[in-house]
């Protein structure tokens, strides 16, 4: 039985991974180095120290600064949603409005700080939608590592089987699955590729059809 829903925050609740997308390389580029779209798209979810030990090898830079790079990519990352402003993924209010009507928890397990998530959840108006959030500042090795789900589990006082974690990037659905959670997978940037989709327990086009997931337990 699902008795608590965890979600991702960046391309799962809110539609900014296309804009890390774009930042990371300009950031790159920025400090002389390059980035391609794919190492992009790769580190969607990767949590610390993989994302510091993959951009020093793409950089092919003994000392590459990962904190003066990642302060620069903050900056634009601002700098865009100003302009563009910050959106919910469809389906967000509705599923969120399902859950807590139905008694089931709510939490999110995200690579972001947990200043950033909140002031995020705020300008979208969600900041009391959610029981726990939960950042892998707070463990050990963020995303595909488990750490992150296995601490919300544990904060939600559940065992990983009775929670359904919902994710967009093959990082967040390998660091759900080694926790032991069941996984859905709401696509954003690009399809999962076959081994990511044995892992599934469903794949769904938008937010709101998980309800027809959690009736079906």
């Amino acid at each position: 039985m699902i008795k608590a829903v965890i979600f991702d925050l960046d391309g799962t609740l809110l539609d900014t991974e296309k804009y890390f997308r774009i930042c990371w390389p300009k950031a790159f580029e920025h400090f002389g180095y390059k980035m391609t779209d794919e190492q992009a798209l790769y580190m969607r979810s990767l949590g610390r120290p993989f994302t510091q030990e993959f951009q020093k090898k793409i950089s092919g830079d003994p000392n590459f600064d990962y904190e003066k790079v990642r302060s620069y990519r903050a900056e634009l990352m601002e700098q865009l949603l100003a302009e563009k402003g910050l959106e919910l993924k469809p389906g967000a209010l509705e599923i969120l409005s399902y859950l807590k009507e139905h008694k089931i928890l709510r939490a999110i397990a995200t690579a972001s700080p947990v200043d950033r998530t909140v002031r995020y959840l705020e300008r979208v108006g969600i900041q009391n939608s959610f029981d726990k959030i939960i950042s892998a500042r707070m463990v050990q090795n963020g995303k595909p590592a488990p750490d992150v789900y296995i601490f919300a589990c544990e904060q939600l006082g559940l065992q990983p089987q009775n929670c359904l974690a919902v994710e967009d990037s093959p990082n967040g659905v390998l660091s759900a699955y080694r926790a032991g959670c069941k996984v859905c997978m709401i696509p954003d940037q690009d399809e999962p590729d076959p081994e990511i989709s044995k892992l599934l327990y469903a794949k769904l086009p938008s937010l709101d059809k998980i309800a027809g997931v959690v009736n079906q337990e």
